[in-house]
């Protein structure tokens, strides 16, 4: 194991050149002060330190140790100011996303600390199971998803809702046509989430309605729907947000009809003692 207060003392003379000054300024022996670096350059297997003349010059080794030593007590250091609420090199925030979430989605959530581009962002995408595990685990500070499993509650997860959006049916002008909602489930091919609560309630909606729709394709990645939808390919079943760019150039138009579905997107943490700074803010600008 690496002592870090030998590593301390190391650093601390390394940043003065001069053993005598240093023993001096920390109040303890220059004998005691050597002896903890030569235990030090023991574990390491290298010498450290040059002596010329009085002064001392780090080697090779004793740069690259000093380079590590300085990380190693500067993330001590963020690790204090954060436990003591001073925060000081603030830690990044980790966040986690469904691999179905809407891309456009995640970044309106995040366009508050982009704008700032003060904080580091690390995101992370992967099925709601393994999120939330890593959520438990601390290892993420929140999770974007539009569903909560259940027991989710009972497990210490808190959902914040940021917002509902309605689920119509969206795609190329000219597959867009004029009738009712059962005529065009009917004669235009859609294109469908898999297992979802979006398609529970498609699936119930289309029974009621007595249609049989043409299945296009079943997809769960919102950017493969995105694409196949701006190809033409069929009517996507998504929120509006999916389609946010292409719906303000042009390229694709909601049907506009009330299909009687919508979509909640949540923020989920855990509770901690000590959460990350942004993530309060973040939740409540929504």
């Amino acid at each position: 194991m690496l002592n870090y207060h030998h590593l301390r003392y190391f650093r601390e003379v390394a940043r003065d050149g001069h053993l005598t000054r240093t023993a001096e300024r920390l109040n303890v022996s220059q004998s005691a002060l050597s002896t903890q670096i030569k235990t030090l350059e023991e574990r390491l297997g290298h010498a450290l330190f040059a002596r010329k003349g009085r002064q001392l010059h780090l080697t090779e080794v004793g740069r690259i140790a000093l380079d590590h030593a300085d990380r190693i007590f500067e993330v001590g250091d963020e690790l204090l100011a954060t436990l003591s609420g001073t925060h000081g090199t603030e830690a990044p925030l980790r966040i986690g996303a469904v691999s179905t979430l809407s891309r456009n989605f995640q970044l309106q959530f995040l366009t508050p600390l982009l704008a700032k581009r003060d904080v580091d962002i690390i995101l992370k995408s992967g099925n709601l199971h393994d999120l939330f595990s890593a959520l438990r685990a601390l290892a993420l500070d929140v999770v974007l998803t539009t569903d909560i499993p259940e027991g989710a509650t009972r497990d210490g997860l808190i959902a914040h809702k940021l917002a509902e959006q309605p689920v119509g049916l969206h795609g190329v002008p000219k597959l867009l046509r004029a009738g009712t909602l059962r005529d065009l489930l009917t004669n235009v091919p859609v294109i469908v989430p898999t297992e979802s609560a979006i398609r529970t309630g498609f699936d119930a909606l289309v029974a009621r309605l007595g249609a049989l729709p043409r299945i296009a394709a079943s997809v769960d990645d919102m950017a493969m729907v995105r694409l196949l939808a701006r190809e033409g390919v069929g009517l996507a079943l998504a929120p509006e947000v999916v389609f946010a760019d292409e719906i303000a150039d042009g390229r694709i138009a909601a049907a506009g009809l009330d299909l009687g579905l919508v979509e909640p997107f949540y923020a989920v943490t855990v509770k901690r003692a000590f959460p990350h700074p942004r993530l309060e803010a973040l939740i409540a600008h929504k």
